[in-house]
């Protein structure tokens, strides 16, 4: 693995020219690895053969505002979203034309998941609303939706692979867990306050009302500790959402990043590893002077009360990254394998092993939180670097950048 990886190098047709179309926000191939998406910042997407990297079609004017975030739900339906409020669905044999337009959201929509078990549609946004969208009942107008939750701050929001839990990030620097997850069952709220954990001696929780129809949410302050447990020594928990029912419930954490333990950060990018074994995070601090990537670890079970002492994660690894390109959020992915962690680096990209053997997380997990390896740095853009994407199929990476290039990687011996 080590070798494969580090043969990667810029493929011959290294440059799709998208650069008349504003900078690249997201990429993401179709599960079959026959199609490269882009969502471009002036309102297109555009579809490449990652083989060939012949321009397949450019979808012109496919959002009234910029393209953020592309999600496949099968090999040829996808959907992509935008900051006109907008979701669009699209149809690969048929791209003159939009399946439908989804209306729900109030501000920009930055994140779409599939939950391939129930066949909806998750979408969130910065009014801070997750909607859930049955496509199983879609039309040319449609398709029914409901607020499934809402949190201030909301940046991201992700999906296990098995679909059992949804991790949302905020720029506050908190990250939600709701463990049990059925997107079937409404919350009945309107709103989760977020609380600020506090480090403090107080053994007293602080309990607070979401609404008035709501669940109530009992918040416990954080205990300063200096305990050797990685759980207590790399994250805090804050909350959990406490209910009869156990599906849904709600776990609110404050993960600590290295460098950042005065100082409050904002969670940019979220992903999960394809096993499910671990989430992904790029933080970078609320002053704007230093950004990481750090690796969480999913520990057996998810804690049954709020007095619990274990969270539910632990940072096992983590890496300080270039800072550059302040104000866009940088989009990060694990391997299809989850062995490694392809990272926006300058004007680059860096990738990232858990040891040099390119080893899986589960055979090589620290006792105490260590540095990622730089298994390989790529730099083929003459611009800040935004978002990178392994494709599902081939041992191919895509990276795009702020003046609209896109770049392909490959090994090459």
């Amino acid at each position: 693995m080590t070798n494969l990886y580090g043969s990667i190098h810029p493929a011959d047709s290294v440059y799709l020219s998208t650069r008349t179309h504003g900078a690249v926000f997201n990429l993401e191939y179709s599960p079959d690895g026959s199609v490269l998406t882009v969502a471009c910042e002036q309102t297109e997407v555009l579809l490449f053969d990652p083989i060939s990297s012949k321009h397949i079609k450019t979808l012109t004017e496919a959002h009234e505002d910029c393209v953020n975030n592309i999600r496949f739900l099968d090999n040829r339906l996808f959907a992509t979203c935008s900051d006109d409020t907008t979701i669009a669905l699209w149809d690969l044999r048929k791209l003159n034309s939009k399946v439908c337009t989804l209306h729900g959201h109030t501000s920009w929509v930055k994140n779409i998941e599939y939950d391939t078990n129930t066949r909806l549609l998750v979408t969130s946004g910065f009014d801070g609303n997750v909607i859930i969208w049955d496509t199983n009942r879609c039309t040319e107008d449609g398709c029914p939706h409901k607020k499934f939750f809402h949190t201030r701050f909301l940046m991201r929001m992700r999906l296990t692979p098995d679909c059992s839990k949804m991790l949302i990030s905020t720029s506050s620097g908190y990250l939600l867990i709701l463990h049990d997850l059925d997107l079937t069952k409404s919350l009945e709220v309107g709103s989760y306050p977020i609380l600020r954990a506090r480090r403090t001696t107080s053994s007293s929780d602080l309990t607070t009302s979401s609404s008035s129809s709501g669940p109530r949410v009992s918040v416990s302050p954080c205990h300063h500790s200096d305990s050797n447990s990685p759980s207590e020594k790399h994250m805090s928990r804050a909350s959990q959402r406490e209910g009869v029912s156990p599906r849904n419930s709600l776990e609110v954490l404050t993960p600590e990043v290295p460098g950042e333990r005065d100082r409050g950060n904002c969670i940019t990018s979220l992903q999960l590893h394809p096993k499910g074994w671990a989430t992904l995070l790029r933080c970078s601090s609320n002053t704007d002077d230093q950004e990481w990537t750090c690796v969480y670890e999913f520990q057996e079970g998810a804690p049954v009360r709020p007095v619990s002492p274990r969270c539910s994660l632990r940072l096992t690894h983590y890496i300080e990254e270039a800072n550059v390109g302040r104000g866009y959020i940088k989009e990060l992915c694990f391997s299809p394998d989850g062995r490694m962690i392809s990272s926006p680096h300058g004007y680059g990209i860096r990738l990232l092993g858990f040891d040099k053997h390119c080893n899986e997380l589960v055979d090589c997990l620290p006792k105490e939180a260590s540095p990622l390896r730089v298994i390989r740095s790529l730099y083929s853009h003459n611009d800040v670097v935004l978002t990178t994407k392994f494709s599902p199929t081939h041992c191919q990476i895509a990276s795009g950048c702020l003046s609209g290039r896109v770049s392909l990687y490959q090994p090459k011996f």
